[in-house]
Order: structure tokens, then C-alpha cells, then sequence
């Protein structure tokens, strides 16, 4: 019996780094962008040796090969949405965006991944300036949670206003949307501030914060989610509030794996 093979999916292109643990990186990405109904390819930038307890080697690959990995998969495969997390030095940086330019990729979710959540540094010091200069200005939505947010803004943040405020001046290095991520600060509630750069238009996205201690790899499954949902035509705030729900639903169904901090629970099922 022939089998007709004509049905489309959205597809979406991660770009990031390995999680051998599988609860972060490339791993969760790929989980979460199935889960929200999308097809998943993925470019990695670096291998990480970790595990639910922390971090314990990270290899980054020499930035040809991320370049050769770039090629094959735009010269192939048509994506609605990339998301961008782990780009650890200067170098992977500069040929990312070069990439992304050549060959005029859009939309871009950039996670701007700067630590673990374990406090292992995932993007060299000196790479911090590349990414600021060359990634953020091709991102229609950057999502740094809050230290993040302030590393890029360079203000301290304690408040709403804050949140709005740094959103504001990554706004300025070109980025389309800034999503500030509440889950760092205190609060029965975690909140989420979504800036339009060109507007100053703004939503804010809160749900019950969710006692768990399995929380790794959150940061890289909102940002996927989100770019899932674009890439189903959803507009960036629209995208913002589903992918937010989904992470709290995930968060709520966790499950325990290994001795640490486990993942989300990125299967879960939401119906709109």
C-alpha cells in the first residue's frame, strides 16, 4: 500500500549547545519543539559533560564545523523560526550570525545563555561583547532571565519597572522583542515581562510559582517553546503566553531523575 507523505509540519532549527544529562540544551530543545507541534533539527555548538548535579566539561566545537552544520541544514530543510541558546565563544558567535545572514533567516529567538543553572559559566567573558554587538540585533525576541537582563543592560533589577526598563535598552541594540524572565525573582507568583522595542508596548505573563526543585533547562524550553509557536504563525505575544503556560505545566508534572536538579517535563500535553 503506497503511503502519501504530503502532510507539511513547521520547522524549527535550534542552535545551541549538548546537555548529556538531556535535560537542557539541544536535548530540551528538541523535546519542546516536538511537544508543541513543530519538527526539530538542530546545530550543535558545543558538547557538555553534565549531568542533574552541574556541569563538569564543556568542549566547543571548532567554529567550521558549526559552520558546515549551518550550511547543510539551510541549504535543505525551509525553517519558520530558529532558536538560538549556547554560543560559548566569539568565534561560534561571528559565524552563527554570519550564517544567519547569508542566508536571511528569520524569525530568531535568542536565549542569551550566559550560566547554567547550576552556576557553570557557559559564555566566555569575552564573548559577551560579540554577542551583544553581532546576535542581538537579528533576534526578533531575546529572552535573558533576570541576571541575564542585567548583565546585558547593565542596571540592577528588583522590580517590575526594572524588568521594563532593561527590556528597554537590549531594545536598543536591535533585538525586535526583549522577554525578561521573572523565575529568579522572589514571589508566590513568576512573572514575565514581553517589550515591543519599537512601541514601548508591553505585556506582562504571571503564573503561580511552582515548587520544585527540578527546574533545569527552563530558560531553553520557554525559548523553544516560543519559537515553536511562531513558527505556527502565532504572533510574539501571543507565542510568549503559550510558551509560558506550557513551562508551567511542565514544571508542575516534573519527575525525578538522577541526584540533583532534575528537568522539566517537557512531554506534557497542552490543548489550546
Amino acid at each position: 500500500m503506497d503511503i502519501k507523505t504530503n502532510k507539511k509540519i513547521p520547522c524549527v532549527l535550534t542552535i545551541a549547545g549538548s546537555d548529556s544529562g538531556g535535560g537542557a540544551g539541544i536535548q530540551a530543545d528538541i523535546k519542546t519543539i516536538s511537544a508543541n507541534g513543530c519538527y526539530a533539527a538542530s546545530v550543535i555548538t558545543s558538547v557538555t559533560a553534565q549531568n542533574t548535579m552541574g556541569v563538569e566539561t564543556v568542549y566547543d566545537l571548532p567554529a567550521e564545523v558549526v559552520a558546515a552544520q549551518l550550511d547543510a541544514v539551510f541549504k535543505d530543510i525551509d525553517f519558520s523560526c530558529v532558536k538560538i541558546g549556547m554560543l560559548s565563544n566569539a568565534e561560534i558567535i561571528d559565524t552563527v550570525a554570519y550564517k544567519l545572514e547569508e542566508y536571511k533567516i528569520a524569525p530568531v529567538v535568542l536565549d542569551p545563555v550566559m550560566v547554567s543553572t547550576s552556576g557553570h559559566a557557559l559564555l566566555r567573558p569575552d564573548a559577551r561583547e560579540s554577542l551583544k554587538r553581532r546576535m542581538i540585533k537579528l533576534a526578533k525576541i531575546v529572552t535573558p532571565n533576570i541576571p541575564e537582563a542585567e548583565e546585558l543592560s547593565g542596571i540592577k533589577i528588583t522590580n517590575i519597572e526594572d524588568m521594563k526598563n532593561a527590556a528597554r535598552i537590549i531594545g536598543e541594540m536591535g533585538a525586535e522583542f526583549v522577554l525578561v524572565k521573572g523565575g529568579h525573582s522572589g514571589g508566590d507568583e513568576a512573572t514575565d515581562i514581553m517589550f515591543k522595542c519599537d512601541t514601548g508596548e508591553s505585556r506582562t505573563y504571571s503564573e503561580k510559582r511552582v515548587e520544585t526543585k527540578n527546574t533545569h533547562g527552563t530558560g531553553c524550553t520557554l525559548s523553544s517553546a516560543i519559537a515553536a509557536n511562531l513558527a505556527k504563525g502565532y504572533d510574539p505575544f501571543e507565542a510568549a503566553e503559550r510558551a509560558k503556560k506550557y513551562l508551567t505545566a511542565a514544571l508542575e508534572n516534573t519527575f525525578d531523575i538522577g541526584h540533583g536538579c532534575g528537568p522539566v517535563n517537557h512531554n506534557i500535553e497542552i490543548r489550546d
